[in-house]
């Protein structure tokens, strides 16, 4: 199912066609450019000419009525992030466009799983009304797990009947990733249900360590893309099933090192980019995926090949037929490059608009949803008492480690006082805990994680994928009641306590996922979040959003839910 732009009016239409002959100015040409072609690498010294979003002429020379100078630049199709959520970079729709846009990435492909999980499809609707207006085009799958598992406790559900009356909507690509893909291999019915009403269209895979016939049977499903592969071999054996692999570069699943090799001449079509989660502060300090495509060419990976996936496959693969590619007739999506090595991005041309600070101005604003959603009570340092488990010496505990949304099952042995089980701070065993905050039931799961360094204070989030409750890590109970208490008060965001203070914060008040503030602003309370917690002693260079991956138990091996510890390999409970 292709989704082209809107079809130009025959007055329009004829104009694009005479200025392609150049008997008619263009509206926007790019004089004296590079153009650099991803199919063959060839690049060209000529003028682009844009009427309307439409480029309607290359190697040729035109007139138009406004004139961008390209000498001595570069000129490449506009980059498809095929994957991400909007919410994981912390600001508003509009914000992540202002923020992202002027990298080069002119289409992105979101899927609102995390306010929709808090919101149910009122979060689906802001989301639509959002990209209605960004000046990037913002494309929206929707969203096929909510709740991600019956393991956790969320704010919404979500069933067939509540995404159809979207299915129509123009900026709905399709069906965003399936995570339940033990609902799909054991076909539960509901699963089953969603499957069967977007076999015409695209679906999303999320398949982490899937393999042989078991992968099989969820392929079999009309399932067509990957962005959790983390070894080559894994991503082999799922091209070789004919899935589509979104090499992944996020603020913590760090993937690009481990599948760089898998793009070359002979797979660049059936390979494209994702961020997945990225956050401002690594945008302003890396970029988004001018980032990863810096890198991949920085690791020898052909360039107009890391190009071709970054654009024309991307767009081949979600069925957007009308870009990926600099020629007449195709969308005016185009990145302007200082060199093409290091993927400067220099200048961004969006659906045929220069992109400039001016141009954001004339979006129409959104009204903000979900101000209202943090509803959970206050908690005492008694509500994170860990109680032994019967008969049991050593304890199970989360091991987390740096660039993985990946975690391990590890134990320890842990003393044992009337007010529980102890953290273990030498050996970097600390307490985390899950707190429904949707206002359903109260729980509190507990339990004990490794990996963050922690010798003091305690690090809280209400980002907790993929139901969005209050995760809290900590090495002692009354910091964890401090961190949770002051983010119940901001309606949801990040905080860190130590000593019983809040030594810093971030307000997140929309569905507790996403700030007021702009980029700019929330990067530099990033800043201090990260240099509080690095005062902590923690040792993870993204703590946050490392937290709030502790409660996704769709990613093997161990997880935390409001409703305990999580085996995800047996997918059920820590018995």
């Amino acid at each position: 199912m292709t989704k082209h732009s809107s079809s130009p009016a025959p007055a329009l239409l004829t104009r694009m066609i005479l200025a392609g002959q150049g008997k008619a100015p263009a509206d926007l040409v790019i004089r004296n450019i590079g153009l650099l072609d991803v199919i063959t690498g060839a690049v060209t010294q000529t003028d682009i000419a844009i009427v309307a979003d439409r480029i309607v002429g290359t190697h040729a020379r035109y007139e138009g009525e406004r004139v961008v100078d390209g000498t001595g630049r570069f000129a490449v199709p506009g980059f498809i992030d095929t994957h991400l959520h909007i919410e994981s970079s912390l600001v508003t729709p509009l914000e992540f466009d202002r923020c992202v846009l002027p990298h080069g990435v002119t289409t992105v492909l979101c899927d609102p799983h995390e306010i929709a999980n808090v919101l149910g499809a009122e979060g689906i609707r802001y989301f639509l009304d959002s990209a209605e207006r960004t000046i990037m085009d913002v494309r929206v799958n929707l969203s096929s797990c909510v709740p991600a598992t019956p393991f956790e406790t969320a704010g919404a559900r979500l069933e067939i009947d509540d995404l159809l009356p979207f299915r129509s909507h123009a900026k709905v690509v399709g069906l965003a990733e399936m995570m339940n893909f033990p609902g799909v291999l054991n076909a539960d019915p509901g699963i089953i249900a969603k499957l069967v009403a977007f076999q015409d269209g695209h679906i999303d895979g999320h398949a982490p360590l899937l393999l042989g016939q078991a992968l099989n049977g969820y392929l079999a499903a009309g399932i067509r893309t990957d962005h959790e592969a983390t070894s080559a071999a894994e991503a082999r054996e799922k091209l070789a099933k004919g899935m589509a692999i979104l090499i992944r570069e996020g603020s913590v699943s760090k993937d690009l090192q481990a599948l760089a090799e898998l793009l070359d001449e002979n797979t660049s079509s059936f390979v494209a980019l994702c961020t997945d989660d990225r956050n401002p502060l690594d945008i302003a300090e890396e970029g988004h995926l001018d980032s990863s495509i810096r890198r991949l060419i920085a690791m020898g990976r052909p360039l107009h090949h890391v190009y071709r996936a970054a654009s024309h496959s991307a767009a081949r693969i979600f069925g957007l037929g009308d870009r990926g590619l600099l020629g007449p007739g195709w969308r005016a999506d185009i990145a302007i490059l200082d060199s093409l090595e290091e993927c400067r991005v220099s200048d961004v041309i969006a659906a045929g608009r220069l992109v400039t600070p001016e141009l954001f101005d004339t979006r129409e604003a959104v009204a903000p949803v979900g101000l209202h959603s943090m509803k959970a009570s206050p908690v005492t340092a008694d509500a994170f008492i860990t109680e032994p488990r019967p008969g049991q010496n050593r304890v199970p505990v989360i091991g987390v480690r740096p660039g993985l949304i990946l975690t391990f099952r590890e134990e320890a042995s842990l003393a044992s006082t009337e007010k529980g089980l102890l953290p273990d701070i030498d050996a970097d065993v600390i307490k985390v805990a899950v707190i429904e905050r949707h206002g359903r039931n109260g729980n509190i799961g507990r339990a004990f994680v490794t990996g963050f360094g922690l010798k003091r204070g305690a690090i809280a989030s209400s980002v907790g994928h993929d139901s969005h409750n209050i995760t809290v890590v900590g090495a002692n109970d009354a910091d964890m009641a401090a961190a949770v208490n002051r983010l119940i008060e901001l309606g949801g965001g990040f905080a860190v306590a130590e000593n019983g203070k809040i030594t810093a914060e971030l307000a997140l008040p929309i569905a507790g996922l996403m700030s007021l503030k702009s980029f700019e602003e929330v990067a530099h309370d990033l800043h201090r979040l990260r240099d509080a917690a690095k005062a902590l002693d923690c040792i993870l260079p993204e703590p946050f959003l490392q937290v709030a991956f502790l409660a996704l138990p769709v990613i093997p091996h161990l997880k935390m839910t409001d409703r305990g510890l999580f085996d995800v390999d047996r997918f059920d409970f820590v018995s």
